[in-house]
């Protein structure tokens, strides 16, 4: 039994409020029950003093009767006490309510022995007319009438949630548009606490999720916010999280993406566009683990993104957005097999890659990104020959590769990225043409890279994708040079290498590639 307490004219109340209501509606009863008692008042308004009182912090207990009422011609002696020692009256009004003598007894009871408390009319179904219990509109025994408050669960009325904050004001005696504000201000408080706490974003960031919480209205519309606040985390964010080479916040940023889609494994629940964007989640958080080292953390999140870019491409093989998500998952699973040297299992994938990507180029021959896809994927064809030695008509995808990127760069000549890409590309036709013994050719490749890098750092000094490549081409021109003879100049360009791949680990330690990249400038040139 819940502690008892006392008004201000001394008398000693238990419940806050009894819910009466007909048992065809107890269902409705039931959910209400247990919305009121777990619902906690704005902190705003706790100990604030309304006619009703000081406004508590919960509104338990509400006494609810959970069993039929006996066939007798009057209340048990358990209702009389709950209705005896209840602030409120809460009827639930519908047609099975206005039929129920036991709702319309209770009422008339309440009514007697509390003339001066509250009785809140909660429409559920029916028309006023139709559903009003006889006693709750009869006159008290001084003949006066008294309107009930009413809060009206009809969808093209209130609506449940503003019926429910109706009930609130009428429970605490709080003003209801004060309810509503200082709910929407719990919620605003509770969105920003999130915001800042997981995402780590800016202020407008906050502000803009915010507003998209705010806006949600059914499940299906939470869902896809969700999602596409993830997608923004992983896309423009992760870009610029990438240019600052801090793995430590993409890690936390990775973690609550994945949190998001864990119980989410059953692919036949999603959409086709949830499920594309949950491969290239799973994409972007493979290769981040692979960053740090994790093989079999990268390995399973690209064979789960590879089942799902397969289910979505084999529903739809013409459509070029699958091809592209499938064209992904077999590249991050190639890769995995190609850092590891298993060439054998790596080029099947990569040129599974190709056979895609040329796909996407016949279907949008204008799509520079397709193109760019090629180029990639040519690309990868020639990273396993350079490593094999061989066959030439592999190393020949190098020289493909440098010509498909120098056309997307004639396509789009003012993006930056691109050259890092076309910067990539010279360096692998330089390694392509070091297997060959042109070594003096290998150089003049690799001196183009260098200026295209130089040329990107000045725009961007700090990016840490470009201080990299700067730092592997120095390493790999430093290779060149002590090959050619040129030794004390391939000497102070690794000193200079091995200074900068220092900086970088110090800016994100978490980075396993710069570690590796550490051991292996800290080898003497003749290795």
């Amino acid at each position: 039994m819940a502690k008892a307490v006392t008004d201000a004219s001394g008398e000693g109340r238990t419940y806050r409020a009894f819910l009466s209501y007909s048992h065809a509606d107890e269902h409705a009863a039931r959910r209400l029950h247990r919305w009121l008692e777990a619902y906690r008042i704005p902190s705003h308004l706790v100990g604030s003093v309304s006619p009703l009182g000081v406004v508590p912090r919960r509104l338990n207990p509400i006494f609810r009767d959970r069993a039929e009422l006996p066939a007798a011609s009057s209340l048990d002696r358990e209702v009389r006490r709950a209705l005896s020692a209840s602030d409120v009256l809460l009827v639930l009004c519908s047609p099975s309510a206005k039929a129920s003598r036991w709702v319309d007894a209770e009422i008339a009871l309440f009514r007697t022995l509390h003339p001066d408390r509250p009785v809140i009319a909660a429409l559920l179904t029916g028309d006023p007319a139709d559903s009003f219990p006889t006693a709750l509109l009869q006159p008290d025994a001084k003949g006066a009438k008294h309107e009930p408050i009413a809060a009206d669960f009809r969808p093209e009325h209130d609506g449940a949630k503003l019926a429910r904050l109706k009930i609130v004001a009428g429970l605490t005696g709080v003003a209801l548009d004060q309810i509503i504000q200082r709910e929407a201000q719990r919620q605003l408080r509770r969105v920003i606490a999130v915001t800042l706490a997981t995402f780590l974003l800016a202020l407008s960031m906050a502000l803009m999720l915010i507003f998209v919480i705010r806006a949600r209205n059914e499940a299906e519309d939470q869902r896809q916010q969700a999602e596409g606040l993830i997608e923004f985390m992983l896309t423009d964010l992760r870009q610029k999280l990438q240019g600052v080479g801090r793995l430590d916040i993409l890690q936390t940023v990775n973690k609550r993406a994945l949190a998001y889609y864990a119980d989410q494994s059953d692919l036949k629940t999603l959409s086709a566009d949830s499920l594309d964007r949950r491969a290239r989640i799973l994409h972007a958080m493979g290769e981040d683990d692979h960053r740090r080292g994790d093989v079999a953390g990268a390995l399973g999140k690209f064979l789960e993104a590879h089942r799902v870019t397969g289910a979505l491409l084999a529903a739809a093989p013409r459509d070029p957005t699958r091809l592209f998500a499938h064209a992904q998952s077999e590249f991050w699973l190639g890769y995995v097999d190609f850092i590891r040297s298993r060439y054998d299992t790596a080029l099947p994938r990569f040129t599974a890659y190709r056979a895609l990507a040329n796909r996407l180029v016949q279907l949008v021959p204008d799509n520079q990104a397709y193109w760019r896809e090629l180029g990639y994927a040519q690309g990868n064809i020639c990273t396993i020959a350079v490593s094999r030695r061989g066959p030439p008509a592999h190393l020949n995808e190098c020289r493909n590769a440098l010509a498909t990127m120098e056309r997307v760069g004639r396509m789009v000549p003012d993006d930056q990225s691109l050259d890092a890409d076309i910067a990539n590309r010279h360096a692998w036709m330089a390694d392509a043409l070091r297997v060959h013994g042109r070594d003096a050719d290998a150089l003049r490749e690799r001196t183009r890279q260098a200026t295209i890098i130089q040329a990107l750092l000045r725009d961007d000094p700090k990016n840490a994708s470009y201080l990299q490549d700067w730092m592997l081409a120095r390493y790999s021109v430093s290779q060149l040079l002590y090959a050619l003879g040129r030794t004390e100049r391939a000497e102070r360009l690794r000193e200079e290498a091995r200074r900068d791949v220092d900086k970088l680990i110090v800016s994100d330690p978490e980075n396993n590639d710069w570690r590796l990249w550490q051991k292996k400038l800290e080898q003497p040139l003749d290795r």
